[in-house]
């Protein structure tokens, strides 16, 4: 392993990691560019002020700018994603399959084996995020969104448990 294998600082696209209250300002921002109904401030210092939460945020050098988050609640075997939102001028690059990935696999490896969330039935695009992510559709909720009134459609996934590493890979001994 030479050093040519390290990233470095100029090689970083973005980095996802836990939100911070310094980051609730540009979350906001955020939110109210994505959502007709956005949450507000208040809402979004509770999540971090909660401990069951799981509240990423994506940044990009150099300025390490926040440009999307996500949040996801659990409860045993069970859970939520609340929002998912990236800023406008960073759509289409990726993060929010990117910070999707990483917070399913965080709930797997938690122990999460269904995950829960709504979607405007307009939304296309978060549509055919969750689908490809094998999200499917399981109901709807009439008016469930204000700001325009629509219905949201409820998508499920359901979260391959963890195999076996010694069954599936064998051990140094077997070999």
């Amino acid at each position: 392993m030479g050093s040519d294998a390290r990233a470095t600082a100029d090689d970083v696209t973005a980095l996802l990691r836990p939100a911070q209250l310094s980051d609730v300002a540009e979350i906001v921002r955020i939110e109210r560019t994505s959502f007709a109904d956005p949450w507000s401030e208040e809402s979004f210092e509770r999540i971090l002020g909660g401990q069951a939460a799981i509240f990423h945020v994506v940044v990009v050098p150099p300025e390490s700018a926040v440009v999307g988050y996500i949040i996801a609640f659990s409860v045993g075997e069970d859970a939520e994603l609340l929002n998912v939102a990236v800023d406008p001028d960073y759509r289409g690059r990726g993060f929010a399959g990117q910070m999707l990935d990483a917070v399913l696999i965080q709930l797997d490896g938690i122990g999460v084996r269904t995950a829960f969330l709504e979607v405007r039935e307009s939304n296309r695009a978060a549509r055919a995020l969750y689908g490809s992510r094998g999200f499917k559709e399981i109901g709807r909720r009439r008016n469930y969104y204000r700001r325009p009134v629509e219905d949201a459609l409820v998508m499920r996934l359901q979260l391959e448990p963890a195999g076996d590493e010694k069954e599936s890979a064998g051990s140094f001994a077997d070999r």
